[in-house]
């Protein structure tokens, strides 16, 4: 299989499991990718999602060129197997406001960097480097380098990055603010459970309405994003999670947020 689905707790973990390949993605691998995803998407017990690469080198090199060059030249007949989600689904037109971690354990390029930038929280382990290469072999990010990478970091740093396509280390992916955090890659997946533990504590409708909010506030006017939040705020005052945190605080306890 080229994608491992695994639900823990409140938790989907979604494995691209061709280390073989250092976890590069066919057109198999994209199909199972894109089912992984909706199924996190649309299962109302699940609240956060992992994904990671199989091995200790590479989280994903990103497309397998050679099943999807021919596609992407219009020499296959393989072009619907790319969705509306673009490549590895969650790239283009994938609407899910729950929180999406990358646990980013080796070679992250190309289409791998860009379902890395579509994800909310990025964690690398030491060895990890973060390159968009495509111009490398003539043609440039199409999974969403050339949109977020932007958004993420400073321009000079995302034209460096695409422009030059030379990787950069994670020290240097953590100091422009692509990563949330750097740590030895044997405490890579601990940190992470670290992350999600914290996580598994909030208000996972509260997380949904933040992410929503300043993802969707991104491509507004101020004003607009402000009515944005203040109707996301509103829409949360009716459920029992809004009612139990503060009750929970008021008894001096931890809420238990059941997501209703």
């Amino acid at each position: 299989m080229g994608i491992l689905y695994e639900k823990r707790r409140r938790v989907a973990y979604i494995t691209i499991n061709r280390p073989e390949a250092r976890n590069a993605i066919d057109f198999e691998t994209a199909h199972e990718l894109s089912n992984a995803w909706k199924a996190f998407r649309d299962d109302d017990d699940l609240w956060i999602s992992v994904i990671t690469g199989a091995g200790d080198k590479s989280f994903s090199a990103g497309a397998d060129l050679k099943s999807f060059i021919p596609m992407l030249t219009g020499t296959s007949q393989n072009q619907e197997q790319v969705g509306e989600g673009g490549f590895g689904e969650i790239t283009r037109g994938f609407e899910c406001w729950k929180p999406m971690i990358a646990a980013v354990n080796g070679h992250c390029l190309a289409g791998g960097f860009e379902i890395m930038l579509a994800c909310d929280l990025r964690i690398a382990s030491e060895n990890a480097v973060f390159g968009q290469t495509e111009v490398r072999w003539g043609i440039i990010p199409g999974a969403g380098g050339t949109q977020r990478l932007p958004r993420a970091v400073p321009l000079a740093k995302a034209m460096e990055i695409v422009l030059l396509a030379e990787p950069i280390t994670a020290e240097e992916a953590y100091r422009i603010g692509l990563i949330n955090k750097v740590v030895p890659q044997s405490e890579l997946m601990n940190e992470v459970e670290r992350w999600v533990a914290t996580l598994l504590e909030r208000g996972p409708l509260a997380l949904r309405a933040a992410k929503q909010a300043m993802l969707q506030g991104l491509s507004m006017p101020l004003d607009e994003g402000m009515k944005l939040e203040q109707h996301l705020f509103t829409s949360l005052l009716g459920t029992e999670d809004a009612r139990e945190g503060p009750l929970a605080f008021a008894q001096k306890r931890k809420p238990n947020f059941q997501g209703k």
